[in-house]
């Protein structure tokens, strides 16, 4: 009895031991109970600069600023809009668990959407004082680069390859409905990663042997799921390199359509502008009972308040057609978007008529002296003397003139069956054409979508960007600059195309640039392979155009044009998108194919005039949208 007693205590006494281990090795397969991310931490990223020791992200004793992530709007609890995600920066004070290190838990996600959205960063690449150099070193070229327009080498060019110092996992996202999907999420580094893609740099890096002046990088990175299936639980990368701060569905925009859009191309000097009211002139394509706009604090490192908003058909110039109605974010008036977010405004009933001149006025109380802009605007806009004067019908207060159009970014109205989004360069972002026409060729291709009823009437957003380049970053994704260039298309593909408003067919219309400034065509097919897959794995229809000819534009050399031609050849051959629109064909002269025909030429032999716009716009088959 006493050795059957004996052994059931040592049994008990082993499987005491025992249900600890097997409970975290369950707990790392995914098989216990999800919890919130929250519950999770277990990493200290964020410390008070006077004390950097309560703190070690990487677990060489590097920290974040607590006083950094304050000044650029990243406060405890914080809701942040990153890429149309709505992400919670951690409730929590410098110094406690903020982040948890990517070992295969499983994590409590719920909703519908069309992609997963991290808060992320990678802590293994800066391990080593000669890589985390050799990293650095390498981003500085890269941005020298950029600044004298040469394209970079095939090592660093922004290609499939990681990023400097990244890392890589797989993870699985669990439906309510007992299904999976797999999915492979890559988080930058935070001291080596690229400055193009980041959500927030951070000025500084704590450490216990002082603070370095030194960019510390915060992510949003996004990663497709099963879309219509509700999601219920996430099991993390098991990499504990991986760092997540937050994790969310991105939900689908559901019940709009995008109606105009315009890409951030760089963050430049303005005004400056204490307590002025901007009035930005946008032309619809699409239209529609509700209306909401969106703007972004792209590139920024501070946060920019808006007092108020407003939104008006035009009459003439500044002046409304009738009073301007205001707009709220979530139910206040204004909105402070932090460093690298966004905000939309909430629904507003507001008729939104097709091809029509909105707009759009928002009070900016403090000073600001430098903003996210879209430079080529080909559109005059308006600023006011100070005061908030959103809310004027008059133009009496709107004393300057812009012709860019700064933070604001999308204007989308109510149902509509979606949108189609044009990527592409200065030829579609208009360049040439008469300002305040509306003569671009997306605007004369929403016009023919409007007139039919063969295909549905989509939006059309145009997300060109003068002098944007596939594979190269003009504008190298942080800092005040004179280049609004871009980051390459690769780079804000995320943003400006897989984040917008129900999209679903995007136009890929670039390479020009990349040729001009010494790309070979391998570089530029790398490019655009890359973006026909990752509009593919979102359930996006991907058209993509052939490279128009330029022939007697100083960069337009013999050699730039072969690869052009090589880029062309297997444009046309390509099963990789879903259909080509031949605009090279469109365009070029038949009796001297490598260059454009005199009609179309606007002069320069690079950008074609208002005609040869429209011919590309009627040339578009509308069943191929």
């Amino acid at each position: 009895m006493r050795r059957r007693v004996w052994g059931t205590a040592v049994v008990l006494a082993l499987l005491a031991t025992v249900a600890p281990v097997a409970s975290a090795r369950a707990a790392a397969d995914g098989a216990s109970e999800p919890a919130p991310l929250e519950r999770l931490f277990d990493n200290r990223a964020v410390s008070e600069d006077a004390r950097p020791g309560e703190a070690d992200f990487d677990g060489s004793g590097g920290s974040l600023s607590a006083a950094d992530l304050a000044g650029a709007g990243w406060t405890p609890g914080r809701a942040l809009t990153v890429q149309g995600a709505r992400l919670t920066w951690p409730r929590r004070t410098a110094g406690e668990p903020d982040n948890v290190r990517a070992a295969g838990q499983s994590v409590r996600v719920q909703g519908r959407g069309d992609a997963l959205a991290f808060l992320v960063a990678a802590t293994g690449g800066a391990r080593g004082a000669a890589e985390a150099r050799q990293c650095r070193g390498h981003e500085r070229a890269e941005a020298r680069r950029a600044e004298h327009g040469r394209v970079l080498d095939t090592g660093s060019s922004a290609s499939a390859a990681e990023p400097c110092g990244a890392a890589t996992g797989t993870g699985t996202v669990r439906y309510t409905n007992g299904t999976r999907s797999p999915y492979r999420l890559t988080a930058p580094d935070w001291r080596t990663g690229p400055l193009a893609t980041k959500a927030v740099a951070l000025p500084h890096i704590n450490t216990p042997d002082g603070q370095l002046t030194e960019k510390a990088r915060l992510y949003v990175v996004t990663v497709p799921i099963a879309q219509g299936r509700e999601v219920a639980s996430v099991t993390l990368p098991r990499n504990r390199d991986v760092h997540v701060f937050a994790l969310s569905v991105r939900p689908e925009s559901r019940g709009w359509t995008g109606g105009w859009a315009a890409s951030t191309s760089g963050y430049t000097a303005v005004g400056p502008w204490t307590d002025r009211t901007l009035r930005l002139v946008v032309h619809t394509s699409a239209g529609g009972p509700r209306v909401r706009i969106r703007l972004d604090n792209t590139f920024a490192s501070a946060p920019v308040r808006v007092g108020s908003a407003t939104v008006a058909l035009q009459a003439t110039g500044a002046t409304a057609r009738s009073a301007p109605v205001p707009l709220s974010f979530r139910g206040a008036a204004g909105t402070e978007i932090p460093a690298g977010a966004q905000a939309f405004s909430d629904p507003l009933g507001f008729e939104v008529p097709p091809g029509a001149n909105l707009l759009v006025s928002f009070h900016l109380p403090g000073t600001v002296t430098a903003a996210p802009v879209h430079r080529l605007a080909q559109q005059t806009s308006y600023v006011s003397e100070p005061g908030d004067h959103a809310g004027d019908g008059s133009a009496a207060a709107y004393t300057s003139t812009l012709t860019t159009w700064p933070l604001l970014t999308g204007v989308d109205v109510g149902g509509g069956p979606g949108s189609v989004v044009l990527l592409g360069d200065s030829i579609t972002d208009g360049e040439k054409t008469t300002a305040d026409a509306n003569r671009r060729w997306p605007d004369v291709l929403a016009g023919r979508l409007r007139s039919q009823e063969e295909v549905p009437r989509y939006g059309v957003l145009n997300q060109g960007i003068s002098a944007n380049r596939v594979v190269t970053d003009r504008y190298p994704g942080d800092g005040v600059s004179t280049d609004t260039g871009g980051v390459s298309a690769l780079h804000r593909l995320d943003r400006d195309v897989l984040a917008q408003t129900s999209a679903r067919t995007v136009v890929v219309f670039e390479g020009v640039n990349d040729v001009r400034w010494g790309a070979t065509a391998d570089e530029v097919v790398a490019g655009l392979r890359e973006i026909a897959a990752r509009g593919h794995e979102r359930g996006l229809r991907m058209l993509v155009a052939t490279i128009a000819p330029c022939e007697g534009e100083t960069r337009c050399t013999a050699a730039a044009d072969a690869q052009r031609v090589a880029v062309n050849e297997w444009i046309r051959g390509s099963e990789e998108f879903d259909g080509v629109l031949d605009f090279d064909a469109v365009l070029r002269d038949p009796g001297s194919p490598a260059r454009l025909l005199p009609a179309y030429d606007s002069g320069d032999h690079l950008h074609p005039n208002e005609t040869g716009l429209a011919a590309l716009a009627e040339s578009v088959d509308l069943r191929l949208l």
